[in-house]
């Protein structure tokens, strides 16, 4: 029974971790797990060639050849792009909560609503609200990588920090690594410990 000791807490450590490398962050501008996030983003919510009017037809191509897997999907201007990454900071956002950041000020954008696998538009709708972001850090910048849809038409609070809280992603970089590095140490330990 004694070879089964050591197994336990290395299994526990093993779903611990997995836990942990699922989770997403509980702050803004800490390190992203996902290297690629930014580009996610930007590919899906400020792509070029959107169509410029409100033509079912032309929506319905333009979301087919995207692919029509989320069924409802929402689209910031590209002239936009300086604006929407300036929610990641403390000029442009202020903290809502775990990693979402609210803009300061409001923005235009469309939602169109499809039916999935088929593409059909049920609705092309302009919106101006407050943009709702996830920001992550990213190669030492604060960047957004998640739309939150803004259902309640919430505002940001004047009494808010701001996104970045005072910090910079350096240095939620920096802490997370240093997070690591206790997670790595106390695992050798626990490890070393259930060996005796």
């Amino acid at each position: 029974m004694s070879g089964y000791q050591g197994l336990l807490p290395l299994a526990l450590l093993g779903l611990w971790l997995c836990h942990i490398s699922l989770a997403k962050n509980d702050a803004p501008c800490q390190r992203s797990r996902w290297n690629n996030a930014y580009d996610t983003f930007l590919r899906r919510h400020v792509p070029s060639g959107t169509p410029s009017g409100y033509d079912q037809n032309a929506w319905k191509e333009y979301i087919s050849s995207k692919g029509c897997d989320r069924p409802t999907q929402s689209f910031l201007d590209p002239g936009d792009l300086e604006r929407v990454k300036a929610v990641c900071s403390d000029r442009g956002g202020q903290q809502l909560k775990e990693n979402l950041c609210i803009s300061r000020e409001r923005f235009s954008f469309v939602t169109v609503r499809s039916e999935p696998k088929t593409c059909g538009i049920r609705t092309i709708k302009r919106e101006s609200k407050h943009l709702i972001l996830a920001c992550e850090a990213l190669e030492n910048h604060c960047l957004p990588v998640h739309f939150e849809g803004n259902w309640q038409d919430l505002k940001p609070d004047n009494n808010a920090r701001g996104c970045q809280g005072g910090g910079n992603a350096a240095g939620a970089a920096a802490g997370s690594r240093i997070s690591w590095l206790w997670l790595l140490m106390s695992s050798g330990l626990l490890l070393l410990t259930s060996s005796q």
